[in-house]
């Protein structure tokens, strides 16, 4: 017979997978909540900042709404079916319909203005220049 080392983890890396098991299989939630909340790439360049969203099945550029505010962009909007299937005729659905909204800091002041945005094979991308001008002040400290 041969030995083990002992591993007091190793039950609960089992208890893990039991519980994740459990909620996966009675909340089957979990493709329209991360469809809720679209993947986002944020980068910056020398110039500008820009920010990848995946929303795949947007037919109409009236379904996306983008808005910049207090160095916030959100992107929101809605993702409609394009073939309406009755309920009983459907035996798998994963692909997700209805609203969305995402919300990301940005790394740096933009100038919203100026801002594009495209939509092409399911990803829209925004481009926002930097806002020219300095954003820090030093602040002097009186003393008394």
């Amino acid at each position: 017979m041969a030995l083990v080392p002992y591993d007091p983890f190793r039950q609960l890396e089992s208890w893990r997978r039991d519980m994740d098991r459990f909620f996966t299989e009675t909340f089957p939630v979990t493709v329209t909540h991360a469809m809720n909340m679209p993947r986002v790439d944020v980068y910056e360049t020398d110039g500008e900042v820009v920010a990848e969203f995946e929303i795949p099945g947007i037919d109409k550029k009236e379904d996306i709404h983008i808005d910049v505010d207090n160095n916030v962009l959100t992107v929101s909007g809605a993702v409609n079916r394009t073939v309406e299937v009755n309920e009983q005729e459907m035996h798998h659905r994963e692909r997700y319909v209805g609203r969305f909204q995402r919300s990301v800091s940005l790394p740096a002041r933009v100038d919203a203005d100026a801002a594009r945005a495209t939509y092409k094979n399911g990803v829209l991308e925004v481009r926002m220049p930097k806002a020219s001008g300095e954003t820090r002040r030093r602040i002097d400290v009186d003393f008394h």
